[in-house]
């Protein structure tokens, strides 16, 4: 097994700074990873405090319960599960999208196109199908669309007609190797330092474990476990994630009446956006892996 590179979260003091209210509430990090995030709230909070904490990755879980701290409560769930926690329950939620290094870095987990490995890619690695699964049953058009519209690639079409001819020819792909492969003799150009199958990997990455979809289930329940006044702050780091946060805040940050019906109850304002920060040019040179990363932060406002 290949020695991960430690994972550093990014915009820590940021995050955790516009999280905390009352040093002594109920605090969420619905995306646990490798915790950097969680025991920085832990420092802020006082001994009557909680800190509940999701993360569907089994090796994350395990990470989580190394924490000896009876503040801390962990659920082995997708962070779509937040609507299970009791309403106006939370003064802070925390949703970091990204994923860890560890994760990245473990060829066996097959997120990475730079390391070889099996073609897993599943968060939660004790259900689901793999991305060679996937690939191995899907169609030439499912996949393009997949390609296309979660990696933003213009040249999905040709990608996954590809695949298709390399599993007629040669059996299906079973490793991040095959994928590059057929992604590095698809794909005629790219930006200067990206590979060929980065936008491929990203693709079939966040269809595999519903992502995206998860994310707004996400964001709905956290204006039920909020409590008003609570704030909800979510780090992104690529644009289909960031235009869903963006878009939900700014849904939910103003009035709407039907015109049709001047009479009708006016959805009153449930959130109140507060801030759009991005990583500062220091932590960038230190950690590469956060440039891409938008921390927004709302209001829950009294309904």
């Amino acid at each position: 097994m290949q020695t991960s590179n430690p994972h550093i979260s990014v915009m820590l003091n940021e995050a955790v700074q516009a999280l905390i209210g009352p040093a002594d509430g109920t605090y969420v990090d619905a995306t646990f990873g490798r915790g950097g995030h969680s025991r920085a709230i832990l420092e802020k909070l006082t001994p009557n405090a909680s800190l509940i904490v999701f993360d569907k990755d089994p090796e994350a879980i395990a990470v989580a319960q190394e924490i000896n701290d009876s503040r801390l409560t962990i659920y082995h769930e997708g962070f779509k599960d937040l609507g299970q926690l009791a309403h106006h329950s939370a003064d802070g939620i925390l949703m970091d999208l990204g994923i860890s290094s560890p994760q990245i870095d473990t060829p066996e987990r097959g997120f990475s196109f730079r390391f070889n490995g099996p073609l897993d890619m599943r968060m939660d690695t004790t259900r689901g199908i793999t991305a060679a699964q996937w690939l191995e049953q899907a169609s030439a058009t499912e996949m393009a669309q997949v390609i296309r519209d979660y990696g933003e690639e213009r040249f999905a079409n040709q990608i996954a007609k590809a695949i298709v001819t390399r599993r007629e020819e040669k059996g299906p792909l079973l490793s991040t190797q095959d994928l590059v492969e057929v992604c590095a003799a698809t794909v005629r150009t790219r930006e200067a330092g990206q590979s060929p199958a980065t936008r491929t990997f990203q693709a079939i990455r966040i269809h595999i474990n519903g992502e995206l979809e998860e994310l707004k289930q996400a964001l709905q329940a956290s204006l039920q476990v909020l409590k008003p006044g609570g704030k909800l702050v979510v780090i992104s780091f690529h644009s289909l994630e960031d235009r869903i946060v963006k878009q939900f805040i700014a849904q939910y940050s103003k009035e709407v009446y039907d015109r049709r019906m001047p009479l009708a109850p006016v959805q009153t304002c449930l959130l109140k956006a507060i801030s759009r920060t991005k990583p500062s040019e220091q932590e960038i040179n230190l950690n590469p892996r956060s440039r891409s990363a938008v921390l927004r932060v709302a209001e829950r406002l009294a309904s």
